[in-house]
């Protein structure tokens, strides 16, 4: 497991609140927003819980083309090892000026899920249960000047 050393995880966790994601199922790009059910995707792909998670730029800090790829393919295999359904998903800006792909999983327990994106150094997925509004989850420590949300969970490391 990677220790994260994020310079503003204040500023960090609004980013990533703000941000834009989406969900490749069959053709469409079904969009998620924090703080908003989402219901189509989850009348698509039923599941019990979801799980957005990337590979690419560890604790958010730019790393080159070739060296995201290497890492998002071994993401990929270990979710084939492990039989976890996925579907290719992304994040993005408002502006368009940041877009990074990720993966949309089903029925990771909070264990998993968290030990998974530690794993591959990230700051922060998406989280929720069937019905229940998308949740930011940030896995590092909550710093004292970060604004309170209804949908942005600290867990620390």
């Amino acid at each position: 497991m990677r220790e994260l050393q994020v310079v503003n995880a204040a500023e960090l966790a609004l980013a990533y609140a703000a941000a834009e994601y989406a969900v490749a199922l069959d053709g469409d790009a079904l969009p998620l927003r924090v703080g908003r059910p989402a219901g189509d995707l989850e009348a698509y792909w039923p599941a019990a819980r979801y799980l957005f998670v990337s590979a690419w730029n560890p604790a958010s800090e730019p790393h080159s083309e070739s060296a995201n790829r290497a890492a998002d393919e071994r993401l990929i295999a270990r979710l084939e090892a492990a039989g976890i359904p996925r579907h290719a998903a992304w994040a993005q800006d408002a502006a368009g000026e940041w877009r990074e792909p990720g993966w949309l999983l089903a029925d990771l327990d909070d264990f998993a899920a968290n030990a998974l994106a530690r794993d591959f150094g990230q700051a922060g997925v998406l989280a929720w249960s069937r019905g229940e509004p998308v949740r930011l989850r940030m896995l590092i420590a909550r710093p004292a000047d970060a604004e309170r949300s209804d949908y942005t969970d600290w867990v620390g490391a």
